[in-house]
């Protein structure tokens, strides 16, 4: 039998190897870019959403138009992502893109929590847009199941409400400060409805569970703001 050392390995087997996983890096890097643009779509929409806080309810319309401009900003950069990501199998490379998405769904719930995205539900403030309408927005498949594909998952929906119910949370105290007493109690009972809707999920998902114990945190944070309100007499009371 030979000893010669160049036998025992094939040089070949390491090659191969090597061109894979510079493919995988090039996808890596793609992806890498989307995200990066998606980014920074979603922050400007994240910008506009943050004017919520100075703006009167009154102006919230104007407000939701310009959040839902820049949200649209975001589809064409999501469908680069769809068309690349759909490419290859979807939780090899979806770490990568799985919080921009999320954030890009919470800019767009946040939006249509306004008074956005008329188009896909009627307008009014208080409205929580399901899984399946964002997808509709973003014109992106939801939840599948049938195929190896990009789309947007329930995990990421969830995971984005807790975000909108602490920013709400926030803008029930900033709307008594600009004197309007009435939307805290519309953000109460928004936000103690969606808690109450969580309780019914068998969550096992660990991090989905921690985010969404914390919303009873925003319930009592918003209920501290209805109570302070009633002590004053500042909203009416249920006869």
């Amino acid at each position: 039998m030979s000893s010669d050392p160049s036998f025992l390995l094939d040089p070949s087997i390491f090659a191969t190897l090597d061109k894979q996983l510079e493919q995988e890096s090039q996808v890596r890097d793609a992806i890498g870019q989307i995200v990066q643009r998606l980014e920074r779509a979603v922050a400007s929409a994240q910008g506009l959403l943050s004017r919520v806080h100075s703006t009167p309810p009154s102006q919230y319309d104007q407000l939701a138009a310009q959040v839902e401009e820049a949200v649209r900003q975001e589809i064409p950069i999501i469908h680069e992502l769809d068309a690349l990501a759909s490419q290859h199998p979807y939780y090899k490379y979806n770490a990568k893109w799985s919080r921009a998405v999320q954030n890009a769904i919470y800019t767009a719930i946040y939006c249509a929590w306004l008074g956005g995205f008329a188009d896909v539900q009627s307008s009014h403030i208080g409205r929580l847009l399901t899984l399946d309408q964002v997808g509709a927005i973003f014109a992106i498949p939801v939840n599948l199941t049938d195929r190896d594909a990009f789309h947007l998952t329930i995990e990421q929906y969830l995971l984005s409400l807790p975000d909108l119910t602490q920013d709400l949370a926030r803008l029930a105290s900033n709307a008594v400060t600009l004197g309007d007493f009435s939307l805290p109690l519309t953000i109460a009972t928004f936000i103690k409805h969606l808690f109450a809707a969580f309780q019914l999920l068998n969550l096992k998902n660990d991090v989905l569970r921690r985010r969404t114990d914390a919303l009873k945190y925003d319930v009592k944070r918003v209920e501290d703001v209805v109570y302070d309100l009633s002590l004053r007499g500042l909203v009416s009371r249920p006869e």
